[in-house]
């Protein structure tokens, strides 16, 4: 495929959705309109499932393909048995080999509702770092200052916490920055939280090859409660969330997260962007809600999402369809019910919300954390806005 090397094209894929490139944006440009760059994204499958959070590079590794470049997206099956260090107050816990590859058996599904496969590699980091061997690793690490590795900015937060830094967690940037030297890349793509390690990868090129490595980083999307988006916090919108589930959240987001979410998560034009701050904020929201699962489930889906909540949150009836559950027993106490359904993860949860009037059973707000419910067929259980569930 032919590079397109029109510049306009060039500063739209290096401008919109970028935080920053080093050393230095003009340079990366240049290279882009001489010839075909080889640039990599890599994910750690910490998860079984992905967010919009990272639906922002993944969309910038597709513009670059689209343009002709060699794409290559690593999915870190080796540096995730390390655990990325990256924003933790303290270290992950180790994965199995086995955990890993439960997590990334959809991982091609869910990425392809992003990127063209027909143009993107799919690669698989522990293909080569798990045949490391001792002296590798050694003519690895010589190439990096301990001094710079124990100096990072998280490590030196945990130290003042009085927590511990664990010698492997200080080995994560080398291995993901040796995925770059092994792949004999021009360009890594990561989000903010991926500086320090994208730098040490830069400087393992530069020390192990003599080449020099471009860095991009992509701003981090807030989630939900207006904390980063991560798996950790709970705060998610999934790829694979449903129409109806993307809406809700969506909807529930504060209104200043609006536009962040527009710029990064939609295709709408920035002109379009523009005019839509001109709207009330719910209308903005709406607009949002539609624009994103248009690119995940289609039109159709985006308009019977917006019919399904404002059937449930304007005219205060039941959703169109809940998920039911078979009872056989005649009476149960109410916390027992709601973990039973699995509405709540436990009985603590549920005291919290019935105590804060955010369960209906029966259309009845329950404030009584002890009640006995009778069970009866056809019985609907709301927890919070979004969750419910008949008895049958």
């Amino acid at each position: 495929m032919k590079i397109n090397t029109d510049p306009k094209k060039i500063e739209e894929v290096l401008s919109r959705g970028v935080e920053q490139i080093l050393p230095k944006k003009e340079d990366l440009k240049r290279l882009m309109q001489k010839r075909k760059i080889r640039l990599y994204l890599g994910i750690d499958p910490t998860a079984p499932k992905l967010h919009l959070g990272h639906s922002i590079t993944l969309r910038k590794l597709q513009e670059f393909a689209d343009l002709g470049h060699e794409a290559i997206l690593v999915i870190g099956t080796g540096t995730v048995l390390a655990g990325d260090p990256s924003l933790r107050l303290k270290a992950r816990p180790l994965m199995t080999e086995r955990e890993v590859i439960r997590n990334i058996q959809t991982w091609k599904r869910q990425a392809g509702k992003i990127l063209d496969f027909s143009k993107v590699k799919i690669k698989y980091n522990g293909d080569w770092l798990l045949k490391l061997k001792l002296v590798d690793i050694i003519k690895i690490a010589s190439q990096i200052s301990a001094l710079k590795l124990f100096q990072r900015e998280m490590f030196q937060r945990r130290i003042k916490m009085g927590q511990t830094v664990l010698t492997h967690e200080t080995l994560y940037p080398l291995l993901q920055g040796y995925d770059s030297v092994f792949l004999d890349v021009d360009l890594e793509i990561g989000g903010t939280d991926q500086i320090f390690n994208m730098l040490i990868g830069r400087e393992l090129m530069q020390k192990m090859k003599n080449k020099e490595k471009f860095v991009l980083t992509c701003p981090m999307v807030l989630g939900i409660d207006g904390r980063p988006m991560s798996k950790t916090s709970g705060n998610c919108i999934w790829i694979e969330d449903s129409p109806n589930q993307m809406f809700g959240k969506i909807m529930s987001i504060s209104d200043d997260l609006v536009f962040d979410y527009f710029k990064l998560l939609t295709r709408v034009s920035l002109v379009e962007i523009e005019k839509s701050k001109k709207l009330k904020p719910r209308d903005a929201k709406v607009k949002l809600a539609k624009e994103i699962i248009k690119i995940y489930h289609g039109e159709e889906a985006s308009w019977k999402a917006e019919r399904e909540f404002n059937r449930i949150f304007k005219e205060k009836k039941l959703p169109t369809r809940i998920p039911q559950i078979k009872i056989e027993e005649k009476t149960f106490n109410i916390l027992d019910l709601l973990v039973k359904t699995k509405l709540v993860s436990s009985k603590s949860e549920a005291k919290r919300l019935i105590l804060q009037k955010g369960v209906k059973i029966g259309g009845e707000i329950q404030d009584d954390w002890r009640k006995i419910i009778k069970i009866r067929k056809g019985m609907v259980l709301q927890v919070g806005k979004r969750r419910f569930l008949k008895l049958i």
